[in-house]
């Protein structure tokens, strides 16, 4: 199974992203738990995850989500115009070439 976290300023933003991924994730046949947790909450879920991916909003984050999790998993910002479009197979295939699938 793969694990992917998405991290955004509260949360809630990505939480039409993680629904658009999940429904890719199946129709690819790829097992995956997607969730989304505000920036403040990525500390008590990153090790849950096998992939980081930040939100176009918070990328200013990405050098402070790298040094958190110290090379243990992949970190990455989210494009831009797959967020903005909800595209969740974009985003499923841009995290699972982050982890090497």
């Amino acid at each position: 199974m793969k694990r992917i976290l998405l991290v955004c300023s509260a949360g809630m933003s990505t939480s039409l992203l993680v629904t658009k991924m999940q429904k890719a994730a199946e129709e690819m046949g790829v097992e995956a738990k997607i969730w989304a947790v505000g920036d403040s909450e990525a500390k008590n879920n990153w090790q849950d995850a096998d992939v980081l991916l930040l939100g176009p909003q918070v990328r200013f984050l990405k050098a402070k989500m790298e040094e958190m999790v110290n090379g243990a998993i992949p970190v990455d910002v989210i494009d831009m115009v797959a967020y903005g479009s909800m595209n969740g197979k974009k985003v499923i295939e841009a995290a699972l070439a982050l982890m090497g699938e």
